[in-house]
């Protein structure tokens, strides 16, 4: 069983810069490819990035590429997703995702999720 706890989510302004942290627990993650997912209020989850355990694989959402890069550091276990020019249609609660099947892309093909953390951008 693996555990994900997502940090560095906050409030920032239009332009600004986070940049996200997923720790893992549980098992070794450093063998499962890691994305992440954001959903907005009403909205369905929608796909943001994902890194192969290597870092050789690297897919992006249309909407985040060239902004949001993906990293990992498997000595230290965590995935990274630096987001830069942030805009006020990316508020959302971002999520961690690991391990998963077919795709990628598709929320349903991970076996593993953190509980989430906001990130709210104000115009």
């Amino acid at each position: 069983q693996v555990q994900l706890v997502e940090s560095g989510g906050g409030l920032v302004q239009a332009g600004d810069s986070l940049r996200l942290s997923c720790t893992a627990s549980g098992r070794t993650f450093s063998s499962d490819s890691g994305g992440w997912f954001r959903q907005a209020p009403g909205k369905e989850r929608e796909f943001v990035a994902v890194i192969s355990w290597s870092s050789s694989t690297i897919f992006y959402g249309d909407s985040v590429k060239d902004r949001f890069p993906i990293s990992r550091d498997n000595a230290k276990k965590p995935v990274y997703l630096q987001m830069n020019s942030l805009k006020p249609e990316g508020t959302a609660v971002y999520y961690c995702a690991a391990d998963p099947a077919g795709s990628w892309l598709n929320p349903d093909d991970y076996a593993y999720w953190g509980q989430g953390t906001q990130v709210t951008v104000s115009s």
